[in-house]
């Protein structure tokens, strides 16, 4: 597909995930929300709570029934095409964005795995991660949700180390947030879905509801909402090369995960207790934390050296001169060559590579002014981190990305 039209059917697609994503996880936070605030002292009968609302200047009366009221109203609304169509949105922007590209945004660079059998194995762990959670929580493990949620974090994280060992940093957070969506999205579908239609219909029927389906679902509407915050991490972290560009990815991942999941927790508990409040400072110290276990500058000195300038010397005056330690000085007309073969073809006015019709997210390296003025950029991308070029296409070497850091380093002068 042409790169023009590639790039506006991923915005379209993306944008269409984006719309139905937060109409999802909006519909969660709100049902929680009303959920924690019912007021439940001396209900009237039939009723677990209700609760007095105002917003957009009307005010709302809602009322929670224990079960189900004695006969169903007329029209009665069902919360879950938002979940469906995040998640087919969710699937065609994998498909757009890494499977029809697999060599240069889900194969990791310098990796011999096939780019066929990459997705391959992309789309299987969408279905393997369903049965294996879906078998975990209707084992005896189901009944004990602390031991569960443990086991199935460590399952995530595993799947994410994973990942990282053969995708690229990009794909493989991604396909942890694949995961963890379609667990969501069969959740929905597999579980709380047929437990209301359950409910409903012993209702029609005069018969009395099964009181553990609405159960089961609950406990399934539980992980989703412990779910959402890790996955909006992911959906936003390609714009961070220094959570998934690192070598410790996945530690990273998990990190942020557990803190994201202090918060939700706090949020869906506050009403009754405050006693989670520490997990805000909590999880704002851990993020502090993260950002200085990952500076790459603690690193730096793990980097080879930067290769000589080719300056000549005559040798009498190169033996008869003291040794120095003093660094190489290294010059913009070193750089320069290497950024326009290695960079350039797509972070220009006009890309070269096919693959792009405009330099990616506007990003132009085609001028010495574009280069020194996004050296900062560059050091995270290409020497840090290390995830450009994509997929490493055009065969950036470790000396030439080392030069690229000590020009940098020395003050990305243009001399």
């Amino acid at each position: 597909m042409h790169a023009h039209y590639l790039e506006w059917l991923n915005l379209s697609v993306r944008w269409i995930h984006m719309i139905t994503g937060i109409a999802w996880i909006g519909a969660s936070f709100y049902f929680v929300w009303l959920e924690n605030n019912l007021n439940r002292a001396n209900p009237r009968d039939g009723l677990s709570g209700d609760l007095w609302a105002i917003h957009g200047g009307g005010i709302y009366h809602l009322e929670k029934y224990k079960l189900a009221p004695p006969a169903m109203p007329e029209n009665l609304h069902w919360f879950k095409w938002e979940a469906y169509f995040t998640w087919l949105s969710g699937v065609a922007l994998l498909m757009v964005v890494y499977y029809l590209n697999p060599g240069l945004y889900l194969v990791k660079p310098g990796s011999e795995l096939a780019p066929a059998l990459a997705v391959c194995i992309g789309l299987g762990s969408l279905l393997l991660g369903w049965l294996i959670y879906d078998l975990l929580c209707d084992s005896p493990l189901g009944q004990r949700p602390a031991l569960l949620g443990a086991v199935l974090f460590v399952l995530i994280i595993a799947a994410a180390w994973g990942f990282s060992q053969i995708f690229s940093g990009r794909a493989a957070y991604i396909h942890v947030g694949a995961i963890i969506g379609t667990l969501m999205v069969g959740n929905v579908f597999r579980i709380i879905m047929p437990a209301q239609r359950a409910l409903v219909k012993a209702i029609n029927d005069g018969t009395t509801p099964d009181p553990s389906l609405p159960a089961k679902g609950l406990l399934r509407s539980r992980h989703n909402n412990y779910f959402t915050l890790p996955v909006l991490f992911i959906m936003i972290s390609n714009h961070f090369p220094s959570t998934y560009g690192s070598d410790y990815n996945w530690l990273i991942l998990a990190g942020i995960a557990v803190l994201a999941v202090l918060v939700r927790h706090y949020f869906n508990t506050r009403h009754a207790t405050q006693k989670y409040a520490w997990t805000l400072p909590a999880a704002a110290l851990g993020m502090l934390c993260l950002a200085f276990v990952t500076d790459p500058s603690r690193n730096a000195a793990e980097r080879p050296a930067a290769p000589p300038a080719s300056i000549s010397q005559p040798a009498s005056s190169a033996s008869a001169a003291p040794q120095s330690t003093a660094p190489t000085r290294i010059s913009f007309a070193q750089v320069q060559p290497v950024i326009t073969e290695r960079c350039s073809v797509c972070h220009a006015a006009q890309p070269s590579s096919p693959m792009f019709s405009a330099a990616p997210a506007g990003f132009m390296l085609d001028t010495p002014q574009l280069i020194q003025q996004h050296a900062a950029q560059i050091k995270a991308q290409a020497v840090d981190s290390q995830i450009m070029p994509l997929g490493n296409l055009t065969q950036m070497t470790p000396e030439e990305r080392t030069l690229i850091g000590a020009w940098i380093d020395q003050g990305a002068k243009l001399d």
